[in-house]
C-alpha cells in the first residue's frame, strides 16, 4: 500500500559512495539515503570447500533442499542392500550446539524415530542416528548454563548423540573427521557459525574477523551519515558493550529504528542512539520441549514450548496463518 515503494529484483555486487549509487547487475541506482541489510550467509571457518559436502540453514531454498535430502536419505536406505552403506544413509551429523544446531537436531530426531516409524519395511528408522557436534564445553552458549543442561537431557530423551568440546577437523562426501576419529554419514548439516555478506567490502568500512560492518550509535558509518547498516551484516553495541546477537529482533528493532531516523531528520530533529530492547530468546528441541530465557525468567519443558508456540502465531503476518 506504500505508493512511493518500489521493489527491484537484482544482485548488488558494490556501493559507490562518492557517487551515491548502487551497482546491480550492471545498473547504477542513485540514493540519498541508503540501508543495507544484506544478512549472513554460513561460515566454514576457513574451509569453504566443505560447503558442498554440509549444507546449511539460511533461505527457504536451503530448508526445501535439506528437506528433500533427509527424506530421500530413508528412501534409498530401504533399498540398499549393504548394511554399512545403510547406516551411513540414516546417519545424520549436525554440526554447531546453537539454537539451530539444536532445534534441526530435535526435529530430525523426531521425524526419524516417530513420524517414519511405519513408513517402511526394510529398515527401521528408529534406528536412525542423530548426532549434534559441538566445539565448545556446553550447547547454547548465548542461554543460561540451567537452560542448556535442559536442552541436552531433552536431546538425549529424544535419542541424539550429543557430543561436546569437539571439533570438527574434516568433511567430505562420505561424512566427516571429529579430532582424530572418522564419522561415515551421508547427511552432514552445517549450523556452526556466520559470515557476514560482502558489504564491508562494497563500503571499504572498518569490519571485524565475521566481515559485519562497524556500525555507529545511530546506526550509520563513519563519514557516510546517510548510509546505514544494520542486521546480521552489522556489528553493533549494545548498552554493555558487547556486540548485539545476530538475531531477527535486533534486525527488526533496527529497521524500525532507522525508518524513524530518516523522518526525523527530514522534519529537522534528532534522535537519540539505538537502544535494542531484549524481550527473552528461546529454541525448541522437537515437539513438546523447549527453553526460554525472558529477563530473569527461565522456562524449560512444555510450558517453554507453549510459550515459543504462542510468540510465533503472534508474529505469523495475516489472520488466516495464525488461524490456521
Amino acid at each position: 500500500k506504500q505508493a512511493n515503494t518500489r521493489v527491484i529484483l537484482g544482485e548488488v555486487s558494490g556501493v559507490d559512495s562518492a557517487r551515491r549509487e548502487v551497482i546491480a547487475e550492471g545498473r547504477r541506482i542513485p540514493y540519498d539515503a541508503l540501508v543495507i541489510a544484506t544478512g549472513a550467509r554460513h561460515a566454514y571457518f576457513g574451509r569453504d570447500d566443505w560447503a558442498e559436502h554440509a549444507p546449511g540453514l539460511k533461505t527457504i531454498d536451503d530448508a526445501t533442499l535439506l528437506r528433500r535430502r533427509i527424506l530421500l536419505a530413508f528412501e534409498r536406505a530401504e533399498v540398499e542392500p549393504d548394511e554399512d552403506k545403510r547406516h551411513a544413509l540414516i546417519r545424520f551429523v549436525i554440526v554447531g550446539g546453537g539454537a539451530t544446531g539444536v532445534e534441526m537436531a530435535g526435529a530430525i530426531a523426531e521425524l526419524a524415530h516417530r513420524t517414519l516409524a511405519d513408513d517402511f519395511r526394510a529398515i527401521t528408522p528408529q534406528c536412525a542416528e542423530v548426532i549434534l557436534v559441538e566445539a565448545g564445553a556446553r550447547l547454547l552458549p548465548a542461554f543460561d548454563e540451567r537452560l542448556s543442561a535442559a536442552a541436552l537431557r531433552s536431546l538425549q530423551r529424544l535419542g541424539v548423540e550429543v557430543r561436546l568440546n569437539s571439533k570438527v577437523t574434516g568433511c567430505d562426501a562420505s561424512g566427516l573427521t571429529i579430532g582424530d576419529e572418522r564419522i561415515e554419514a551421508q547427511n552432514v548439516i552445517w549450523a556452526a557459525g556466520v559470515m557476514a555478506s560482502p558489504a564491508g567490502k562494497w563500503l571499504g568500512a572498518p569490519s571485524d574477523h565475521a566481515g559485519r560492518v562497524r556500525v555507529g550509535p545511530d546506526l550509520s558509518i563513519g563519514e557516510h551519515p546517510e548510509i546505514f547498516v544494520i542486521g546480521d551484516v552489522a556489528q553493533a553495541l549494545g548498552e554493555n558493550g558487547m556486540p548485539l546477537l545476530g538475531i531477527a529482533p535486533v534486525a527488526k528493532q533496527q529497521g524500525k529504528y532507522v525508518a524513524k531516523l530518516l523522518m526525523a531528520r527530514e522534519r529537522g530533529e534528532l534522535m537519540p542512539p539505538f537502544r535494542y530492547r531484549d524481550f527473552g530468546a528461546m529454541a525448541t528441541i522437537g515437539r513438546k520441549h523447549a527453553v526460554a530465557q525472558i529477563g530473569r525468567w527461565r522456562i524449560s519443558s512444555a510450558v517453554a514450548w507453549l510459550l515459543w508456540c504462542c510468540a510465533h502465531i503472534y508474529f505469523l503476518i495475516g489472520f488466516r496463518n495464525r488461524l490456521s
